[in-house]
């Protein structure tokens, strides 16, 4: 059974790859965060509205295993799935290389909320992401 609850594919621009020709190492938290962000949009959440609402997701925390580097033009797909673990969220992203599907970064991301300038639960993720919660 497939484990990913949300995917984005997306290809590598010139300008984030290093003398060496390959993708810069923080450019990887760039396509992290968007897959993140586009993951909430298609469940109807705004990022920008959340704030407005004085919800503020943030990272708290953030491990990369970086496995095959991406060149310029290369084409991939980011994946990423979901747990709760007390009152975090931890996201499980890894990127694939779309070419021969060889994994290019693997990724935990955890994400708490700050609610009103505080350190909170987040009953509206709790809500919306219930559906895509895994064991």
């Amino acid at each position: 059974m497939e484990k990913y609850i949300y995917e984005l594919k997306m290809k590598v621009r010139d300008y984030e790859c290093d003398l060496q020709g390959i993708v810069n190492n923080a450019n990887y938290q760039h396509y992290l965060e968007h897959t993140r962000h586009e993951f909430l949009t298609a469940t109807g959440v705004s990022f920008a509205r959340l704030h407005e609402e004085g919800i503020d997701p943030v990272v708290a925390r953030l491990t990369m295993a970086f496995k095959t580097p991406l060149r310029s033009g290369d084409e991939f797909i980011s994946k990423l799935y979901l747990k709760k673990e007390g009152i975090k969220y931890v996201f499980h992203q890894d990127i694939y290389r779309l070419s021969d599907m060889k994994m290019v970064i693997k990724a935990s991301v955890e994400t708490v909320c700050v609610v009103n300038g505080r350190l909170n639960e987040c009953s509206l993720f709790d809500e919306v992401f219930a559906p895509y919660l895994k064991d």
